[in-house]
Order: C-alpha cells, then structure tokens, then sequence
C-alpha cells in the first residue's frame, strides 16, 4: 500500500469516526434546531434557533411542569366521537423495526417533531373548562399566555382525564393556532426527545427560554 493510500484511509477513518460521533453527541446529549411553526407564541418565534437538551431522553427523566419540548409527531393527529377515550389519553404511535427506528431517531430522516410546554404530570386530573385549565379542580396559572388568550377544545379531543404514568400533557402556547395534546393525547417518556434548553438566536434574545 502506498503512503498516499495510507493517507487517504487515515482521512476516511478521521471522518467516519467524526459522524458516528456527532451523531452519538446529537442523539445523547444535544442539538440545535429552528422553529418552524407559530404553535408556541410569543414564547418561540419563527426561524429562532434553539438548543435542545437530550439528557432527559438517555437517563428516562420526565420533564417538569412548565419545561418546553420536543416530541416525534403521533401516529393519530385527530379522533372521531366514537375513538376517543377520555379513560385513555395516550397519543398512538406506530411501532418501528430496528432499521426504521435508526433511521428515524439516529439519522432523524423522514421524522415530524412538535414542540409544546408540558402542563400536566403523571396522575394529575386535567379539565379544560372555561377557556382555562384546571389541575386537580384548581385553575393552573399561566403567565406564558398572552392576554385574552383563552384554552378551548375544538371537535372532537381529550378534555377530562388523568395522565397516565410515564407520560405528560402538553399543549401550544399559541392555543388557537396549535395541534397538542388536547387533539391526540398524553406523551409517553420513551416519544420525549429533548427539552428546550436556551435561544441561541437571534442574538438579542440569547438565553434561557
């Protein structure tokens, strides 16, 4: 073998393990990302960049209440009268083979995430009533919500229950203008992928979201 072939080997080597890690570092630990929907005014912002905390994900810890995350998009977006199960909120996902589950969650090719404030932990009964939400019969205060926004169900959607262990309700502050978890469900803790961990861009407005 030639010194140029060596070196040419030695360079695919460096790159080859410089992918795997980045993909065990976004997978693991951490990644950015940009918002590409209103769901989450005026918190989150459109084309704002993010960085996203993964930790949760690999030590299977359940975020807090108020914390903003991710999560692949469920299975089954909307339910007719008769499928819902107020009994039963759990968002349906598909189940995947190794392959499809890799090039998904390693690769993230192919794959629609949300990303929504958690407002409900395991074992809390929720409301939505009165435009507002109710947590164990006491109206939850929310801040984060700009004047005269109200929280409603529209048609068909999960609007009394307990959440199921091992999962959260999380809803968009944007609430007229966002697709959560009132229309398909809880999150389980294995569909979490990351917490919103600080706004890196615009400049102006770096730091913790």
């Amino acid at each position: 073998m030639s010194e140029k072939t060596k070196e040419i080997l030695e360079w695919i080597y460096c790159i080859i393990i410089a992918l795997v890690l980045a993909i065990l570092f976004r997978y693991f630990i951490g990644t950015p990302t940009i918002v590409k929907q209103v769901s989450m005014k005026p918190t989150l912002i459109q084309d704002e960049r993010l960085w996203l905390n993964r930790l949760g994900r690999t030590t299977k810890t359940l975020p807090k209440r108020g914390d903003i995350i991710t999560f692949e998009e469920p299975a089954k977006i909307t339910y007719t009268d008769s499928e819902i199960d107020q009994t039963n909120p759990i968002a349906q996902y598909n189940k995947k083979n190794t392959f499809e589950w890799f090039i998904q969650n390693f690769l993230e090719i192919g794959k629609r995430s949300y990303i929504k404030r958690v407002i409900a932990l395991p074992g809390e009964h929720v409301e939505i009533k009165e435009g507002k939400v109710y947590i164990n019969q006491e109206p939850l205060e929310e801040p984060y919500l700009q004047e005269g926004i109200i929280t409603d169900v529209v048609g068909v959607g999960f609007q009394d229950f307990v959440v199921p262990e091992k999962c959260v309700f999380a809803m968009g502050d944007n609430r007229n203008h966002s697709t959560d978890c009132r229309a398909f469900g809880c999150i389980p803790l294995k569909e979490i992928e990351s917490t919103v961990a600080i706004r890196i861009w615009p400049f102006s407005k770096w730091g913790k979201v």
